[in-house]
């Protein structure tokens, strides 16, 4: 129990002290302060993204032969796969493809938490991937392959020379939009390590070193939106284009 003496000694110390915040953090503010960091970490951000999707194209071209193949256990393999990696949390993908890795450490830019990012991300895109390459595939119409048999051709040189292309520009809306899904579930990385670089890790580093919260959240939110609705608006006007 206070008594009245210690009441009075406690405020006696308190009215002598002058606090004043040294740096008042704004939104404004962090993100000039913080350009460089924000910044680089856009640019890791965009470089997992675009790494990822071309990674996955070739992932999702693999998966979606297999898919509609005549042989059927490939059809049953891929399949599962593509059925069994959706059907997954991206953030549990992640965790466990690190956890399974062996440590590798050949510099900044290649150590086991950055592989395992982007393993992660095009493992999981790739199925998605698939999926958009096989819709684009059956939107051909079904004449195009009679038409190619007619001719003469296999059904594997009428897939490559007349339904592939056609197929192709069918899907590219949807390519652009899952790069900018991919560019979003970027943001998961920083769970695995927060020196990974990214926008979110940039975000923990601030936070650690500065105690600032808030304001590198809505820079970073910001930045996002920037990018991903800039993005949407090119593959918006791509898709009007090959309407036209």
């Amino acid at each position: 129990m206070k008594t009245k003496g210690w009441d009075h000694s406690l405020k006696n110390i308190t009215s002598n002290l002058d606090v004043k915040p040294i740096y008042k953090a704004t939104v404004g503010s962090v993100f000039v302060d913080y350009a460089p960091e924000f910044f680089k970490g856009l640019g890791i951000t965009l470089a997992f993204s675009v790494i990822s999707v071309f990674l996955a194209l070739f992932l999702g071209a693999v998966l979606c032969l297999g898919k509609v193949s005549e042989i059927k256990p490939l059809e049953i393999i891929t399949t599962a796969y593509i059925e069994i990696i959706r059907g997954v949390p991206l953030l549990l993908q992640l965790l466990l493809i690190y956890a399974l890795m062996p440590r590798i450490d050949y510099g900044k830019f290649l150590n086991s938490e950055i592989i395992a990012a982007i393993l992660a991300l095009f493992l999981n895109s790739g199925a998605y991937v698939a999926e958009i390459f096989r819709s684009g595939i059956q939107a051909v119409d079904k004449g195009q392959m009679e038409a190619g048999r007619a001719l003469g051709l296999s059904k594997w040189q009428t897939m490559r020379k007349v339904i592939i292309p056609q197929a192709i520009k069918n899907v590219l809306p949807s390519i652009g939009n899952e790069l900018i899904m991919v560019i979003k579930e970027t943001s998961l990385a920083s769970t695995v390590d927060a020196g990974i670089g990214e926008l979110m890790s940039v975000k923990k580093q601030i936070t650690a070193s500065s105690f600032i919260n808030i304001p590198p959240f809505i820079v970073i939110a910001a930045m996002y939106f920037v990018v991903t609705f800039s993005l949407s608006k090119v593959v918006g006007y791509i898709e009007r284009r090959l309407e036209a």
